[in-house]
Formats: C-alpha cells, sequence, structure tokens
C-alpha cells in the first residue's frame, strides 16, 4: 500500500469504544489487494456513528492480500486480518470470521466491492428492529440488478438460483446472494450443521438452520469488479452442486460418498478398458489382467477423488506419492476380494465384464470408510 491510501487511513481511523463493536463485516479474501483499502475507506464513510468492525479473512494471497491487511489494522482498530495457511474455501472463511467475532450482528460480503456497502446500514436497522432473523442484498427481487453480466452467466445464475430453492427451509428470491447480514445466534446455532462447501454460504446456512429463519429481502444493483479477477470456475460450479447434495440427500447418505462413488463409477469404465486391452488381446491370463486393471483403476481413483472429492484437503508432492501409497495399502483388502470375486466367478462360467464388476462393488464402500480416515484424514 502506498503512502497516499495509507494517509487517509490513519486519519480517519477511530478506534471502536469500550463496548466493542455491534457490527462485523467478514470479508473472505485471495488476492484482493488492490480492493482492500477501497473498501475499508468506504465502510468508514458509510457506517459513520455505528461501532463496526471489519475481518479480513485470507487463504494466504500470494498478491500479500494479508499483509495489507495487517497494515491497515496497525492504524485502525476497526481492522482485523485471519490469514489461514493450508486452507482454502469461501464459505469456510466466511464461518470461521463470522465465529472470531463477539458482535450481535454480522455482514458477509465481497471485497471486490460489488456489494453496496451503502446498504449495509439499512440491514442492520432491520435486525435492531426484531422484525427478522437474516437480510439478504438480493439481485432477484424488485429494483435488485445483476448489472452487466453476459446472457449466459444470467441463465447459469437463474439455474442454480432455482436448485437452491428445493434445499432451503424459508422462501428466499436470491439464495445464491454473497452478501447478507444476520443475528449471531444465528450462526452459533448453525455453525455444526453447516457443510462449509464452495463459495455459497448463505444458501448454507439457510438449509441448516434448525429451525425456519425469518429473511428480509433488500435489493441491490450487482456493480462491476473493481480489481482482480472473478473466483467462479469450474471448480466453484461442482462444490455448489455438492453443497446442494449435501442439504438434499446428505441426511441419508454423505455428499462426499456420492461423490466417490461417482468417480468409482468412472473408474469402472478405466477398469474394464485395461482388462479389455491385457485379457480379450490374449496377453495375458484373467487372473492378472483383472489385477492389473485393478491397479490401474484404482490409482485413476486415487487421482480424481485428490482433485475433486477432496479437493478442501487436497495432497501434493511427496504428499500425493504417500497418499497414493496409503490409498493402495488401505484398499488392499477391497482390492484383494475384488479380484478374488471376480476371478471365481470368471472360473464358474460368469460373464467377464459381471466377473469383474461384481469385484467392483465388493470393496466400493469398504474402500471409501478406510481410505477416508486414513489417506485424506477428512
Amino acid at each position: 500500500m502506498s503512502a497516499v491510501d495509507a494517509a487517509p487511513m490513519a486519519r480517519t481511523a477511530h478506534r471502536t469504544d469500550a463496548a466493542g463493536a455491534e457490527l462485523t463485516i467478514v470479508v473472505p479474501t485471495f488476492n484482493e489487494a488492490a480492493n482492500v483499502p477501497g473498501l475499508v475507506r468506504r465502510l468508514e464513510q458509510s457506517l459513520a456513528g455505528v461501532r463496526w468492525e471489519v475481518i479480513f479473512v485470507d487463504d494466504d494471497s500470494p498478491d500479500g492480500t494479508a499483509d495489507l491487511a495487517r497494515t491497515l489494522a496497525r492504524r485502525s482498530a476497526r481492522v482485523r486480518c485471519i490469514q489461514r495457511i493450508g486452507r482454502r474455501g469461501l464459505s469456510s472463511a466466511c464461518v470461521e470470521g463470522m465465529l472470531a467475532s463477539a458482535a450481535p450482528y454480522l455482514a458477509v460480503m465481497d471485497a471486490d466491492l460489488q456489494h453496496p456497502e451503502t446498504l449495509l446500514r439499512p440491514m442492520l436497522e432491520l435486525l435492531r428492529s426484531g422484525s427478522c432473523d437474516v437480510v439478504v442484498g438480493s439481485r432477484y427481487v424488485e429494483g435488485g440488478g445483476i448489472g452487466t453480466w453476459s446472457t449466459g452467466r444470467a441463465r447459469a445464475s437463474r439455474f442454480a438460483t432455482r436448485l437452491a430453492r428445493a434445499a432451503l427451509k424459508a422462501p428466499v428470491a436470491d439464495p445464491m446472494s454473497g452478501f447478507f447480514m444476520l443475528k449471531s445466534e444465528v450462526i452459533q446455532s448453525t455453525a455444526s450443521r453447516l457443510s462449509a462447501i464452495g463459495f455459497k454460504i448463505l444458501l448454507d446456512i439457510l438449509a441448516s438452520a434448525p429451525n425456519p429463519l425469518r429473511v428480509r429481502e433488500l435489493p441491490y444493483e450487482f456493480r462491476n469488479r473493481h480489481a482482480g479477477q472473478s473466483k467462479l470456475d469450474a471448480r466453484a460450479a461442482l462444490d455448489y452442486f455438492v453443497l446442494i447434495l449435501d442439504k438434499t440427500l446428505g441426511r441419508y447418505v454423505p455428499a462426499r460418498f456420492l461423490v466417490f462413488s461417482a468417480v468409482g463409477g468412472l473408474g469402472v469404465f478405466v477398469h474394464i478398458g485395461v482388462l479389455a486391452a491385457l485379457f480379450k488381446t490374449d496377453q495375458t491370463s484373467f487372473l492378472w489382467g483383472d489385477t492389473g486393471a485393478t491397479l490401474a483403476a484404482m490409482t485413476f481413483n486415487f487421482a480424481v477423488n485428490n482433485a475433486l472429492t477432496y479437493r478442501d484437503v487436497r495432497l501434493s508432492g511427496w504428499r500425493w506419492l504417500r497418499g497414493w501409497a496409503t490409498f493402495t495399502l488401505a484398499c488392499g483388502i477391497g482390492a484383494l476380494a475384488n479380484v478374488g470375486i471376480a476371478n471365481y466367478l470368471f472360473k464358474h462360467d460368469s460373464y467377464w465384464i459381471l466377473s469383474a464388476v461384481a469385484g467392483i462393488a465388493v470393496g466400493a464402500v469398504w474402500n471409501y470408510a478406510v481410505t477416508r480416515k486414513y489417506t485424506w484424514q477428512a
């Protein structure tokens, strides 16, 4: 941060009084150094007379966002920083920031200046009145809008919003909003139920609350990003659908197991393909062909699960190799049962594909349970 940026901050900084903050604004960040000073200045202007603080929860940004936030914190007691090492995810960052606050009211907003900070005061007034538990900045009520989004992004957002409503206990026009304020007791009573997957923490909170929440929505127009790049990508989309799975089917079957099983389904094709290449071309016996196919499928499953199913605790470098080794060892019993049962069925005149699939099915649940605990320790 330049001296020009720091000087206004130093002149306008005011300490919160002895009673502490009434409102905490939680801002998850990753590579948002260019936006942080401007956001703090805007909060100071919009919340004059309010006892507030802002907590930047940074996922170890390589652009120095956490260092910049700490520089601002030395000039203003309103600014705090939590730097997370080895953890990443917008939803989990929001939860961590909210639970680190003692304020009775908590807000979540992005650092990219796309959310209007001027809406924070009306949100706070609604919560103070006691008429609601959550106030949502909404793009999809009268007076709100999505700004200059492309047609494709607008359609995707509306589709995702309709999908989200299936998981909700309260009718909300914009459950995908990343801009909201709530009473602290809401997060305290809901935290243990949260999935904290992906980037849609409001949806997680609304779907996880033990009792239906009273929700009010205030319209706002989505601004253009001030600096930096959007974090929306294919991984974020996957996280969203996993969250929906968890909130709809998670009470019956863990969402992570569903993804693990889907990856296992892809592994079936790898298994069959390798077995066909080895056995049907007369390069080896069925026993050795199925053994090789099992190892190939296990390696495939480990790599894909590491990248997708357990992306929040993803292994890399030497830890990837160690994870592959533990995955292979942990699945050893299942693999032996896989090959043994498949070979037994084949020798008793069962079709070779059915023999292979039967062996795969035996080890599925075992593989998930053991590797979850010993490979990824999730």
